[in-house]
């Protein structure tokens, strides 16, 4: 007996599809939605970044006190063995400036990075941030390095003790002087 094909089929050949033709390919995808998430994402953190300078910039203390005009001073000399030199005693300036006052003053001879140490007092009548700047100068005032100390919700009436590391390499004597001092509401 003889098998018979349908016409233009002679047993296992290729078959013909059997629902709605080839598998069609899918679209090409242009990433249109990435750029615009990422684009979104910039655009907030832009928008963090100004909010930060803006809340640091315009302080919102209730002084509203800022920088200090006359810097306070205290002078270093390596720290090998000595007793750190407390800062001269004069009348305390008005404001975030007289919440700061330099304690300790060194240079380390290891690695001849200057360090200021400083003490505030928050005497303000909110808890406060601060942010110190503090610069190291030779005999003359040249400026060698400066440095920067911070606190956090420091507390009405807290005193806080925080140090100001510079990593530039000074040698010899320095003094230490409070450059500016910004206080705002935490």
């Amino acid at each position: 007996m003889s098998q018979q094909y349908p016409q233009g089929q002679q047993g296992w050949g290729p078959q013909q599809p059997q629902w709605g033709g080839p598998p069609q390919q899918e679209p090409k995808k242009s990433g249109a939605g990435k750029a615009i998430g990422l684009g979104c994402l910039g655009v907030v953190g832009l928008l963090v970044v100004v909010g930060v300078i803006g809340a640091v910039a315009s302080g919102g203390d209730d002084d509203g006190d800022r920088a200090s005009s006359k810097p306070a001073t205290t002078v270093s000399e390596p720290a090998a063995a000595a007793p750190k030199e407390e800062a001269p005693v004069a009348e305390a300036p008005k404001g975030a400036e007289g919440d700061v006052k330099i304690t300790g003053c060194e240079v380390s001879d290891a690695t001849g990075w200057p360090k200021a140490e400083v003490l505030i007092t928050n005497r303000s009548s909110k808890t406060s941030n601060y942010i110190v700047s503090v610069e190291f100068v030779d005999g003359s005032g040249k400026r060698l390095a400066d440095a920067l100390a911070a606190s956090n919700n420091v507390a009405a009436g807290q005193e806080v003790e925080e140090d100001a590391q510079s990593l530039d390499k000074v040698d010899g004597k320095v003094e230490c002087r409070v450059t500016k001092v910004t206080r705002y509401a935490s």
